[in-house]
């Protein structure tokens, strides 16, 4: 009888060893001064950047950096937590830490790359779009005298505000810049022809226009890589860490598939205000 009791004994203790191992396996690697929520990563979200980050119609956040922030959290043994807010604070929220990453698609430049930790990873570039059936802009020549819609604070403008210094100084007429607090706000402009097109993101065009809402006239322009940001060094650390492990397993390359937007080649590197 006692033989038996230990038998099952051993038994009961190695299922129950078993069903813990799952937990024991995710061991979390983020200190929590790494972070401004204990156990969390909060992300800052715009979510009127289809396909990258949109509520549906029920209201629920979706889209390409929502699967991606999941899909980190869950690899760092995280929870996820989203916040929404306009682009144009993103980074002073990082630097005033109400938010740990931005998973809004920022342009890296090496401005941005001063004040906080960026993961260039994904290629990008900007688009101009139109009303569907105008052929008024067929070049980039073409934007000079245009209204241009674009959202406020971000690469797009910056580099629109550089064509524009370089149309007028060439004698030419400039760009008429008109900046909207996001995307969705700049293509209702361009729709009630408030504006003559919107510049945007490559990806974002191309969904506008995949939709049938408008055309992408311009693509490929200002070619910069887009990335990922964060206001922690050791939590970037740990992410760039995590991209180029799955970047090397083929999950990050599955994730991003069914969008259609590409990864930069070789390892993803960390750039920030101390780091060459």
């Amino acid at each position: 009888m006692k033989i038996k009791f230990c038998s099952t004994l051993f038994g009961v203790t190695a299922a129950l060893a078993l069903m813990a191992a799952p937990i024991n396996a995710c061991e979390r690697s983020i200190d929590d001064s790494s972070v401004i929520k204990p156990g969390h990563i909060t992300y800052v979200a715009n979510p009127t950047v289809p396909p990258y980050q949109f509520t549906d119609s029920t209201g629920v956040l979706k889209g390409l950096r929502v699967d991606l922030a999941n899909a980190l959290s869950k690899r760092l043994c995280m929870d996820s937590e989203f916040i929404s807010a306009e682009f144009s604070v993103h980074i002073p929220g990082l630097e005033a830490d109400r938010w740990d990453v931005t998973i809004a698609p920022i342009f890296y430049t090496a401005e941005r790359a001063k004040r906080v930790y960026m993961i260039p990873y994904e290629k990008q570039a900007l688009s101009i779009s139109t009303k569907v059936g105008d052929g008024r802009i067929g070049s980039r020549d073409d934007l000079s005298g245009k209204a241009i819609g674009v959202e406020i604070g971000g690469f797009e403008e910056s580099r629109l505000r550089d064509l524009h210094a370089e149309f007028e100084g060439s004698g030419r007429k400039g760009i008429n810049i008109q900046t909207f607090d996001n995307y969705a706000t700049a293509f209702q402009a361009l729709r009630s022809g408030q504006v003559d097109a919107v510049a945007a993101m490559d990806a974002v065009g191309y969904d506008y226009q995949q939709r049938g809402d408008f055309t992408r006239v311009l693509s490929g322009l200002f070619a910069t890589p887009a990335s990922l940001a964060f206001g922690d060094k050791a939590l970037a650390q740990a992410v760039v860490r995590e991209l180029n492990e799955m970047k090397t397993d083929g999950s990050l390359a599955e994730l991003y598939r069914p969008y259609g937007i590409e990864l930069l080649p070789g390892e993803f590197l960390l750039k920030g205000p101390d780091i060459n």
